[in-house]
């Protein structure tokens, strides 16, 4: 068995909504009994999901794991553009939704395929001077920002409602699901933002079996510890 200090690996876990993903980290630091512990990919609380925990010796290959693609599936709601492209921003601007057909559903997520260009949200942790751009926007400030080169791979719409429209894409790292959700409402001209947004992969791990809060919380340490990928594994895994 793993001592304490001896901890090396990743552990995935499924984020619930509401919890920010240093509140996960630091519930697996409590319960793993070890401080050396990050994460790949910040998801918003709003988001749910894939959260990847690096543990002892595998913060050193965080970067790696975060360069992976990853797989969302989400909800817009058509109408509304708020301030932080998603449902915990204040809406900003409502527009009536016009009676949309599939073909013109499909040419505007078709417009944000393959490589293209997008502009991070003001609310994001890219920094500026070494200051967070949300802490910026918190003081009402809007920084000009780059754009950024992204890709995706695939999208497939899963559903629809009159206001609503379920999705699924594969992405590159970098990619802001909320800017997809708000640009593919402007291309069809009503407006959107991010209802909701689940991770459901990231490279070749995926959210099927990841370990929940209620498991962290409740199950026996002894149990715990075959749940983290060794590091091994994890190198066989990416194919290195």
């Amino acid at each position: 068995m793993k001592s304490e200090n001896s901890l090396d690996g990743v552990l995935a876990v499924d984020k619930p909504q509401g919890m920010t993903s240093h509140d996960v980290v630091a519930l697996c630091r409590r319960v793993l009994k070890t401080k050396k512990i990050g994460h790949c990919g910040t998801l918003d609380p709003l988001a749910t999901g894939l959260l990847l925990i690096t543990i002892g010796r595998g913060t050193k290959i965080q970067d790696l794991l975060m360069s992976e693609d990853k797989e969302y599936v989400g909800t817009l709601r058509l109408g509304q553009i708020t301030d932080t492209q998603d449902a915990d921003g204040k809406i900003i601007e409502e527009r009536p939704v016009p009676s949309l057909t599939d073909e013109q559903i499909e040419s505007a997520f078709s417009a944000f395929r393959g490589d293209f260009y997008q502009t991070p949200p003001m609310v994001s942790a890219i920094k500026k001077n070494g200051v967070p751009l949300y802490k910026l926007a918190r003081q009402g400030k809007e920084i000009e920002r780059q754009p950024r080169l992204v890709h995706v791979y695939s999208y497939k719409i899963l559903g629809r409602r009159p206001n609503e429209i379920d999705f699924r894409v594969l992405c590159s790292k970098g990619f802001y699901v909320r800017t997809y959700a708000h640009d593919i409402g402007q291309k069809l001209g009503c407006g959107a933002h991010l209802l909701s947004l689940r991770r459901t992969k990231s490279g070749r791990f995926s959210v099927e079996g990841a370990l929940t809060i209620e498991e962290l919380r409740t199950l026996p340490y002894d149990q715990l510890l075959p749940r983290i990928y060794s590091l091994p594994t994890v190198s066989r895994m990416r194919g290195a």
